[in-house]
C-alpha cells in the first residue's frame, strides 16, 4: 500500500509535488537555518529547497520548512547539506511545514 505523499519502493517525493498534509518522505537540500534568541522558546528551523530548481529560483510552494522544537542546534544540519526527511506534513503560514522529522544526511557541499 502506498500512503499519501510517498511513492513506491520509498522513493522521496519532489518537495514541489508535496501534498498539503499527510506523512511524507522527501529529499532536498537545506537552503538556510534559523537560530532563535536565548531567551526564546527552543526550536530550529531550516528551510528546504529540491533537486528540481535552483534555490534562487524556488517559489514558496517549492520550500518545506522543518521545525524542530526544543531544539537550537541540530547537528549537520547545514546550509547546502542534502537531506532525505520523513514525517508528518501540514500547512504554516501557507508554507508546507514538517515538525521533527526523522532524517538523514546524505551529503555535504563544501562550497555554495
Amino acid at each position: 500500500m502506498v500512503s499519501a505523499g510517498s511513492h513506491p519502493n520509498n522513493a522521496p517525493v519532489p518537495i514541489s509535488g508535496l501534498p498539503e498534509r499527510g506523512r511524507v518522505l522527501c529529499q532536498g537540500f537545506i537552503e538556510s537555518v534559523t537560530y532563535v534568541p536565548a531567551n526564546q522558546v527552543a526550536a530550529f528551523t531550516a528551510m528546504v529547497v529540491g533537486h528540481d530548481r535552483p534555490a534562487r529560483e524556488a517559489s514558496v510552494s517549492e520550500r518545506l520548512r522543518v521545525i524542530w522544537l526544543g531544539r537550537r542546534r541540530v547537528p549537520g544540519i547545514d546550509p547546502g547539506t542534502e537531506v532525505r526527511l520523513e514525517g508528518m506534513l501540514t500547512v504554516r503560514d501557507g508554507v508546507p511545514t514538517m515538525f521533527n522529522p526523522r532524517y538523514e544526511i546524505l551529503s555535504r557541499q563544501e562550497h555554495l
